[in-house]
């Protein structure tokens, strides 16, 4: 800051006004210097220098550097926060993750045991069914069987007396004679061999 006493204000009735013709650096023919470099004012610049100087230092240690300080504190303690609560998530999500991967383990051992399980009661139900189907088939095959023995035996006894009526009808068309049922039944035992 510049003090002008009122000698020197009086002592160059120029002062103040600029010239955009003079040279750079002052102004050479009236003498001026330009009023910092005056010597007969540092004693002024330094005292307002000190006392600008302390009032800027107080301001900066009374009042911005603890704000400052309480911003940066703030935001370390927020930072510190937001770190805790990302790890915070990060271990739920670790814990669900590995939960998840439990329960999907152990779905697929449920699953494994259910189709094992639906296995083996589709092979007991299939090998049920083959033996139960094979003891229907083992049935209707001797009960054919014995169908097949009766209709044989049958037909084996009604052999000789279709023989007999056969051979009496033969005899009877081709001789033209007539024979007797026992004579034919006698003649048909000695040609079977029995």
């Amino acid at each position: 800051m510049f003090v002008v006493t009122p000698a020197y204000a009086e002592s160059n009735p120029t002062e103040g006004t600029h010239s955009e013709t003079g040279a750079h650096g002052g102004d050479a023919a009236g003498g001026g210097v330009f009023p910092p470099f005056d010597s007969s004012t540092f004693a002024s610049q330094l005292l307002w220098l000190a006392i600008t100087f302390g009032l800027f230092y107080l301001l900066m240690s009374k009042v911005i550097v603890p704000r400052i300080g309480g911003i940066l504190e703030h935001r370390r303690d927020r930072i510190a926060q937001d770190l805790d609560e990302a790890n915070r998530l990060k271990e739920e999500a670790d814990n669900a993750i590995a939960a998840y991967e439990q329960e999907l383990a152990d779905a697929r051992k449920k699953a494994s045991a259910i189709a094992e399980t639906a296995r083996e009661k589709a092979k007991a139900a299939a090998e049920a069914e083959r033996v139960s189907t094979e003891a229907e088939l083992n049935t209707k095959m001797a009960d054919a069987e014995k169908s097949i023995a009766a209709i044989k035996t049958k037909a084996l006894a009604d052999v000789d007396t279709i023989a007999e009526d056969a051979a009496t009808d033969l005899v009877k068309h081709l001789l033209g004679g007539a024979v007797t049922k026992t004579e034919v039944a006698a003649a048909i035992r000695s040609a079977s061999g029995k």
